[in-house]
């Protein structure tokens, strides 16, 4: 069993954000062409703690043909694990991150567990791929004005700095957050990441959706709370954390998804849209159709481009799966011997 700390994950990610981004857009293709398997997650919560989870996101990423192992096993690229990931917003006034995370890789040759990676790193890091994937198929060749982050947690950090290595030309910073002491750290600590970007502290949601016409929604809401109203009628709006719009916003926008059987679960405000018009008409495509070429997205002028991933755990798979052959090939990890139960003789 390979064990592979968060400091080593670091180390392994850290300066690779392109490759990540085209890692994770080649996840949602192989996934648009039927090589994954992908069961749903699997929500474990608590009678008296209603903002507490942990979820378990099991899955398989299947090879592409003629592909090989990065590890230099001649193996395929497939790879097959779960994450397991904890959210408890409490941590936040607590001092420690929200969110923690663990993911278990299984050999495909014999089934066995043959690393254990830090996931915290890497559930952050694919899910702000993701949404910079999503900037890049929404905006085309459009120049945003700016970006807005609504929410100043650990997730709009990776999403800026996933969105810097993507758009490096963005010169205009607005955040928002309802403590306004907590946005001013976020910016004082993650502002360079946009050297060059003014950066404006909005006291207000509304004139936080009118800043830009790129805005990235991650916060922890459970319930809807916001129209779109403010926004640019062209805005490209990231909703990563799935539960900020409301029915009526969402069904007034264009609607982009990883995966509709996905998203239309766990009280998101796409599933409440489809609870409410019995349908889920309003969804314009998914993102490994758009790649992939086999949908084609017409905008209506005035309608915002909203794009509302669930998060797949085979983008937690691929990523992981890079990490582990990265270590591999480094010498990195601690390698536990007798973990597994001793061959029976025959």
């Amino acid at each position: 069993m390979l064990i592979i700390r968060h400091r080593e994950v670091a180390g392994l990610l850290n300066g690779h954000e392109k490759e990540v981004i085209d890692l994770v857009a080649d996840a949602y293709q192989r996934h648009d062409e039927g090589r994954t398997s992908l069961p749903h997650s699997v929500f474990l919560r608590f009678p008296d703690r209603p903002r507490d989870r942990i979820i378990g996101l099991p899955g398989y990423l299947g090879g592409r043909a003629g592909n090989s192992s990065d590890d230099g096993s001649g193996g395929s690229d497939e790879v097959a694990g779960m994450k397991w990931i904890s959210s408890f917003p409490g941590n936040v006034e607590a001092g420690t991150e929200r969110a923690s995370a663990a993911i278990l890789l299984n050999s495909l040759k014999n089934g066995h567990p043959e690393a254990l990676i830090e996931g915290s790193l890497i559930s952050a890091q694919r899910t702000a791929a993701s949404a910079a994937l999503g900037a890049r198929l929404l905006l085309g060749a459009r120049r945003p004005s700016g970006v807005t982050l609504i929410g100043t947690g650990v997730i709009n950090r990776e999403i800026l700095r996933f969105l810097a290595a993507e758009r490096p030309e963005l010169d205009a910073l607005a955040v928002y957050d309802q403590d306004l002491d907590r946005a001013k750290q976020f910016t004082s600590e993650n502002a360079r990441l946009l050297p060059n970007a003014k950066v404006r502290h909005c006291t207000s949601l509304k004139e936080a959706l009118g800043a830009h016409d790129l805005i990235s929604f991650a916060t922890t809401a459970g319930t809807p709370y916001t129209d779109l109203d403010s926004c640019s009628p062209s805005a490209v709006v990231l909703h990563i954390s799935l539960r900020d719009l409301t029915v009526p916003a969402v069904l007034a926008s264009h609607n982009i998804v990883d995966d509709p059987g996905h998203v239309l679960r766990e009280r998101t405000s796409l599933h409440l849209a489809e609870s409410e018009t019995g349908g889920h008409d309003f969804i314009d495509a998914s993102i490994g159709a758009l790649l992939r070429g086999t949908a084609q997205l017409t905008p209506d002028p005035g309608r915002p481009l909203v794009y509302s991933p669930f998060g797949l755990g085979i983008l937690d798979l691929a990523l992981a799966r890079y990490v582990r052959d990265a270590a591999r090939r480094s010498g990195i990890g601690t390698l536990i011997d007798g973990f597994l139960p001793a061959p029976v003789p025959h």
